[in-house]
């Protein structure tokens, strides 16, 4: 019998195995597609020959990606942004959990469901937009993508559940030896929760760097796009000029398509830009899932 439950455990076991490695598989062929072509050379994308491996390797994509001022600009001051926005919302974050998961503060209920009730209701687009730009004067300035983000209340809830499943004794000890509130904060609370920290900054980190939403409706200047939004924006115009010269020339009119950025810039500018996200990742993995799990813990 036990013989019997070891052979279907095995089972179990490697079925889940080449389960998760077709899944990776399949999600990594797209990358590695877009890696080739951006090392490939122009007449074999205009062939079709190219699938997972380059044809014609070369890097020119790359350097002319990088000689764009543009883009250059753009990928530096998303950086910048991304630091900012993130280290902002930790801090506020974690200043509000941790009153809201201590036993003795009075309000902790009333606060935490005030919380709690903007994460069902939204006032929508249109009225946010007009809130933004008529009353806060928010529109076409870097604060837009600072200010509306300051606090996520998901992330408040998690950090705040992950506080209350600390041990309550190791706090009430620091307490009896003297240690004040914030000695115990910085001391105590900070250190254990770590993969909370790791984790939530994770997510703001990855939303933020591909959020092009904010700058398609608040931003007019292009020295305040995001760089997500200046490869959004680049994609479209291409491809818009491009099927404008093939579908429907106009008589009198020569559409110079020699100023589009190829295939191969494209899809270069698009590996730069993942490259941040892929560099981050690995310093915050072994946070990932513990974090998670642990703050989703209670309620």
């Amino acid at each position: 019998m036990d013989g019997l439950k070891t052979k279907e455990d095995r089972r179990f076991q490697t079925f889940w195995v080449i389960f998760f490695i077709l899944i990776s598989v399949i999600a990594i062929i797209p990358v590695l597609r877009v890696i080739s072509i951006s090392f490939s050379g122009r007449d074999a994308i205009n062939k079709g020959q190219v699938f997972i491996f380059p044809i014609g390797f070369n890097v020119d994509a790359y350097a002319k990606a990088l000689k764009s001022g543009t883009f250059v600009s753009s990928f530096g001051y998303s950086i910048i942004l991304m630091a900012v926005v993130t280290a902002v919302d930790m801090i506020m974050t974690i200043l509000l959990a941790y009153p809201l998961s201590r036993p003795n503060y009075k309000y902790k209920k009333i606060a935490t469901f005030f919380i709690f009730f903007t994460m069902l209701f939204s006032g929508g687009l249109i009225p946010t937009y007009i809130w933004i730009t008529r009353y806060l004067h928010l529109g076409d300035t870097i604060w837009v993508y600072i200010l509306p983000c300051l606090v996520n209340a998901f992330h408040v809830i998690v950090i705040r559940s992950f506080f209350q499943g600390l041990p309550q004794a190791l706090m009430e000890s620091a307490k009896i030896d003297g240690a004040s509130e914030l000695q115990t904060f910085f001391k105590i609370v900070m250190p254990l929760s770590k993969p909370v920290i790791a984790t939530i900054s994770l997510l703001t980190l990855l939303s933020r760097w591909n959020d092009w939403n904010t700058a398609l409706i608040y931003i007019k200047s292009s020295n305040l796009y995001s760089l997500q939004y200046l490869l959004q924006k680049i994609l479209r115009e291409a491809e818009f000029v491009k099927n404008m010269a093939e579908s429907s020339p106009v008589a009198g009119v020569d559409l110079d398509l020699s100023n589009l950025p190829s295939v191969t810039i494209r899809f270069a500018m698009c590996m730069v830009a993942a490259g941040p996200m892929l560099i981050i990742f690995p310093f915050f993995q072994k946070y990932f899932a513990k974090g998670l799990t642990v703050g989703a813990v209670k309620g």
